[in-house]
This record gives C-alpha cells, structure tokens and sequence, in this order.
C-alpha cells in the first residue's frame, strides 16, 4: 500500500455504516472507503478530547443513520457537528482542561479493557476444563446417543398477530443466545385466547431451552427466573431423564457442541433445527453406566465446578460481566457530567 494511503496520527475514525460509531486508533492505519478518520490539526485541541465528545452523541449520529434503509451517515454529516473547546480565550487551560478530562475518562476506559481482557481468559479457562471433564480418559464411560437419556419438547405455534405487552410471558427464538435465557424483550399472551392447552408448554427453571431456527440457531439456554414462561415455535426444550442425566451437566455439556448442533440445522439463509436430528446425531458421555447412582453424582460434581466457573464468566450479577457493566456506566456517567457544555444558543441565551 502506498505510504500516502497510510494515516499515521493517532485519530478517531467513523465507521458510518451499519452500526454507526467511533473508535481511537493511535497506530498507522488505512480504511475502507465507507469509514473516514479525524485527527487535531490544532496545538490546542486534543484528538482524544474530541473522541470522547463524538462517543457520547454516538446515539444521535445513531439516530440520523436510522432513517435510512441500511443505517448510514454521510461526511457532512460529522464535519458541521459543533464541538466544544472549554477556555478558547485561553489556549493553555483549555489544554489542561481536555486533558484531565481525557485523563479520567481513559482511566474507566482502560479499566473496562483490562476487565474484558481477563473475562476473555476466564471464558478461555472454561472451555479448558469443561473440555478436560467431558473427556473421562481414566473413568469407565459409555458415549450415549442423546435420545437414549433425554427426551425433548418442541413449542407452542403463538400467533404473532395476538401477542401482547402483558400476560403470560413467552420465550421465542431471540431470547435463547446462549447462557441464561435473556427475559429483557419479552412478549406476552392471554390464554383464553387460544382454545388448545397452552399449560403443556411451560418453562421453569432449571429448564434448558435450544434456538432452532432464525439467528440464533443451536444456541442453548438455561432458564433462570423464578416465574413460569412459555414455550413458543423454533424454541425447543431438553427433557433429561433425572434418573440417567443431570440437568446442568447436560447444559455444559450441550454449549461445548454449538458448532455440532448448529451443522444440524443444515445452514444456508434459514437455518431449521429438528427434535429427531438433535436426540439421534448428538452423542453424550456418560460416566459409570452400570451404577446411575454414581453415575449422577459424578455428573453432579462436574457441574457444580463448571458452575462456578461459569457464575464468574457470564453472570450479570457475580463476577468479571458486573463488574464491566459498572465500569462501563461509571465511564459514562463521568462522560455525561465533564462533558455537559452549554450549547451555543444556550450561551447566548445567558
């Protein structure tokens, strides 16, 4: 690549189609023809001052790209957005000014990266042992067809066209992405309004859910919440026979054969999970086969310790996600106060 296609100031550069957002780059770069860069070419005005202003509008550049059929946004765009330079009468505390605000914001910002970097390794060490558990080298071991130890419920055919804000809560294919079944975009249904019996299609928890069909294929959920949801078309539902197999074995189990059940599907634009295909084609191990007794202890002792392993990866209350989401909102927070500015007609109003 020609050196003068090669930017090698420290910038902010705009990616301006699909997801819309900025990110700081201070090595030699180049980039696509939808993405453009910034950099200061005032002594007086920091880069990373300026980056830190454009990622808390990120939403409103957000919002303009929006209203067109592939979210975008144009140069324009960008090059008239005011910025604002505390102190411009005076060039030297404006500096400092920029600086110990870009001091502080980098501080949450470089702690946040430390802790997705250490989330990274802990999700690494958990695939590690959950792999090294599930490989039974010195035990007595029987690899069972998934039919022969666990049974399996498709869902219930809710109409679209009847769903509603509150009632019954129902888990469709978006809420199972893996982990802990995510209730935060829930729909909802009257029971009266259907004349079949929607209580044979219950989700309670402990209950591991799979994705089968749309964008989250093969992905497996475990149901956490304390309330009773329902099980909607394209989600499926692992029914483990309690006396053969553990229910959270089977979970750990199950999230170490993504890429497997996913091949199920059979690809292409509309991927299409089958019940038959994930109980004949899905192989488990199952330690001990002659003494279910100790089989289902030992099963047991191998999820409890992937739990705890699991609790520190991916749970939104314990371990390294908590604590990125409150650095993340400390950043922002911070973000929102050293950088709330008077707007120009507001300083001219005062």
């Amino acid at each position: 690549m020609p050196d003068k296609d090669i930017n090698k100031e420290p910038s902010i550069i705009v990616k301006s189609r699909g997801v819309i957002a900025f990110e700081y780059y201070d090595k030699p770069f180049s980039h696509k023809n939808e993405m453009w860069s910034y950099h200061s070419r005032d002594a007086h005005v920091k880069t990373k001052f300026v980056y830190h202003f454009l990622k808390l509008n990120e939403l409103y550049f957000q919002g303009i790209g929006s209203k067109m059929q592939m979210p975008q946004i144009s140069t324009p765009i960008t090059d008239d957005f005011l910025i604002p330079i505390p102190c411009p009468d005076d060039p030297e505390k404006s500096l400092a000014i920029q600086g110990e605000i870009v001091r502080i914001l980098d501080t949450f910002t470089k702690l946040t990266a430390e802790l997705t970097a250490e989330l990274a390794a802990r999700k690494k060490q958990y695939n590690h042992y959950r792999d090294q558990l599930y490989c039974f080298e010195n035990t007595d071991v029987e690899w069972k067809i998934l039919g022969d130890v666990c049974d399996f419920q498709n869902g219930f055919a809710f109409k679209s066209s009847l769903f509603l804000n509150e009632g019954l809560p129902i888990i469709r294919i978006k809420n199972v992405s893996g982990g802990s079944v995510n209730m935060d975009d829930v729909k909802y249904f009257d029971p009266t309004d259907y004349r079949e019996n929607t209580d044979a299609f219950t989700v309670e928890k402990g209950d591991i859910l799979v994705a089968m069909s749309g964008a989250t294929t093969g992905k497996i959920g475990y149901y956490a919440h304390d309330f009773i949801a329902y099980l909607n078309q394209r989600v499926g539902k692992f029914l483990p026979n309690v006396d053969e197999l553990n229910a959270r074995y089977l979970y750990h189990f199950l999230l170490s054969q993504n890429q497997k059940i996913y091949s199920l599907a059979g690809g292409g634009a509309q991927p299409n999970l089958s019940s038959n295909a994930l109980k004949a084609k899905i192989n488990i191990p199952i330690p001990y086969p002659s003494d279910p007794v100790r089989s289902v202890a030992e099963q047991e002792r191998i999820a409890i310790i992937l739990d705890k392993l699991d609790t520190l990866t991916t749970s939104l209350s314990e371990g390294l996600p908590r604590e990125i989401t409150l650095r993340r909102q400390q950043y922002e927070y911070y973000r929102d106060l050293l950088l709330s500015f008077p707007k120009p007609a507001e300083a001219v109003d005062a």
